[in-house]
């Protein structure tokens, strides 16, 4: 376990950055403590980024005695928005053993005492959302319809691509260099929309509700006017290609109100913190829900 970089000791509870050497025990202290269906290798590969970037680390863990009892992930990225480059950390899984919760707000402290970033929770639960809401996060709109999967009839003139060489082969620039930083992670999927010279990128990941895997959430639409026109091929698509029999769009993510679809009473919640960018130009790329399929 890294020695570099302890903040400070509490009672004997240190809290400490998680640098690469502390991935593997961290990983080990989340299956066991937050998610025993993400096995330890799962969770050492999510918490590492498949993506280029600059971080000052994984995260920030509390250890007493050698041993981990606490732990908040993060994810960095940098993305350029309204022309400046911003850096982003997207707070992840947050999970505190129960004899060491008076600490956990340390990990809080620590993690939002980075200077220069803006902040994301894009998965927020239980008490933790009321914490954001008193520690100056806002909420995004996360409106969500819900759409059964059928096997629609194909528009004409429309395919849907999903193997992973059709989707680099359909995509160029920006998009692709997007898909090359996500093709690796676990929990994103891809799909491409094709018709004539029109193209969009779709990212979505397999989610749960009420404990079942049944569900498509979609991340990332690259084309909105093209994605509302052929928005029942995709359905189809990830029906019958990927065995998935609902889908859940925001509608934010795809700028529309899907046809046929059901508006959730009670859409899950994200929030973000930041005093230079607004809610529309907070995505869901470079994240925990990218990397983590919970």
């Amino acid at each position: 376990m890294s020695q570099a970089g302890v903040i400070k000791t509490d009672k004997g509870v240190d809290l400490h950055p998680i640098a690469r050497v502390d991935v593997g025990p961290v990983a080990a202290f989340l299956h066991e403590n937050l998610n025993k269906r993400i096995t330890p290798e799962t969770w050492e590969s999510a918490i590492i980024p498949t993506w280029r970037t600059d971080f000052p680390n994984h995260g920030f863990m509390l250890v007493c005695s050698g041993r981990i009892v606490g732990v908040y992930l993060a994810f960095y990225s940098q993305s350029c928005i309204a022309g400046r480059i911003e850096k982003i950390c997207n707070m992840g899984a947050w999970c505190v053993l129960e004899e060491f919760r008076a600490h956990g707000l340390r990990l809080v402290r620590a993690m939002l005492g980075q200077e220069g970033y803006n902040f994301t929770d894009l998965s927020p639960s239980g008490n933790v959302v009321q914490l954001n809401a008193r520690l100056k996060f806002q909420f995004l709109d996360t409106a969500t319809a819900l759409i059964a999967n059928l096997p629609w009839p194909g528009r004409s003139g429309v395919r849907v691509v999903s193997a992973r060489a059709s989707v680099e082969a359909s995509l160029n620039g920006r998009d692709l260099e997007i898909y090359r930083d996500h093709a690796r992670l676990a929990a994103a999927g891809h799909l491409v929309i094709l018709r004539g010279d029109q193209v969009c990128y779709v990212m979505f990941r397999r989610d749960r509700r009420k404990g079942l895997p049944i569900f498509a959430s979609i991340l990332h639409v690259s084309n909105h006017d093209l994605f509302r026109v052929a928005a029942r091929n995709v359905y189809s698509h990830l029906l019958t290609h990927f065995g998935i029999l609902a889908t859940l769009a925001e509608t934010r993510i795809v700028r529309s109100h899907p046809r046929l679809s059901l508006m959730l009473r009670s859409p899950r919640p994200k929030m973000y913190r930041s005093d230079r960018l607004r809610p529309e130009q907070i995505g869901y790329l470079y994240s925990e829900l990218m990397c983590v399929p919970w």
